[in-house]
């Protein structure tokens, strides 16, 4: 599930969601939009997804509620700032790698940081039922994300291929489709399977995912009725 401005614009991996511009804040408001923020931060990493709220963290960050609602007007408006940031602060210092060492060493770095502060994989992933709800007002803002995310690693494997590190035999569309589906699927199943070991799950996975990647593609050929027999 992305803050992440040269992956998500390339998750912007920035969070699926980035603050929305407008005019110009004063250094006093653009201090009390930090604060909040970094008050939500804490209250999703302190509550449920579903228990978060404006008043909680009215509460968190010592301002009265009518002063959050002033800086947000809206708990979604609230929520892309924060993952915006909270992502960005993640993401960040991981980009590197990316460059250096190739997509599949980068989604593993993302995955060593979610072991470290898991609150932040659990509010990506409470937001994919946001995202696939289309009359929603941040459905599409999600969305972006996801596909800045798909885009950015699709693009360093490509590169990866041309510097040697991955097969000319792998689609960098197709390889990405599969990189971050193994990445996120077992961020999931990690956090309803408490107890597994999800870098050890994620390295035995890419090692398997990879060695399908040197052999050439083979379209599947299913005949049903016979597997039925």
């Amino acid at each position: 599930m992305t803050d992440q401005a040269a992956v998500h614009s390339a998750h912007r991996v920035s969070a699926p969601g980035a603050a929305s511009g407008g005019p110009a804040r004063s250094s006093g408001d653009a201090e009390t939009r930090v604060r909040i923020i970094e008050a939500a931060i804490a209250v999703l990493r302190r509550y449920a997804f579903h228990e978060a709220s404006l008043d909680l963290v009215a509460v968190t960050s010592n301002l009265s509620v009518a002063e959050v609602t002033n800086a947000f007007p809206t708990w979604d408006s609230l929520l892309v700032a924060t993952l915006d940031r909270w992502n960005g602060q993640r993401i960040r210092p991981i980009f590197p790698v990316a460059e250096h060492h190739g997509a599949v060493v980068f989604l593993r770095t993302i995955v060593q940081a979610n072991i470290a502060d898991p609150a932040l994989m659990r509010a990506l992933s409470a937001c994919v039922n946001i995202a696939a709800t289309p009359s929603h007002p941040l459905a599409s803002h999600l969305q972006r994300a996801w596909r800045d995310f798909h885009a950015f690693v699709m693009h360093q494997l490509a590169t990866d291929i041309e510097a040697g590190r991955e097969p000319d035999t792998m689609q960098p569309a197709r390889g990405a489709e599969q990189l971050i589906a193994l990445y996120e699927g077992l961020q999931l199943q990690s956090m309803v399977r408490p107890g597994m070991d999800l870098l050890d799950a994620f390295d035995r996975a890419v090692t398997r995912l990879r060695d399908g990647w040197a052999n050439t593609y083979t379209p599947p050929v299913w005949n049903l009725d016979d597997d039925l027999q």
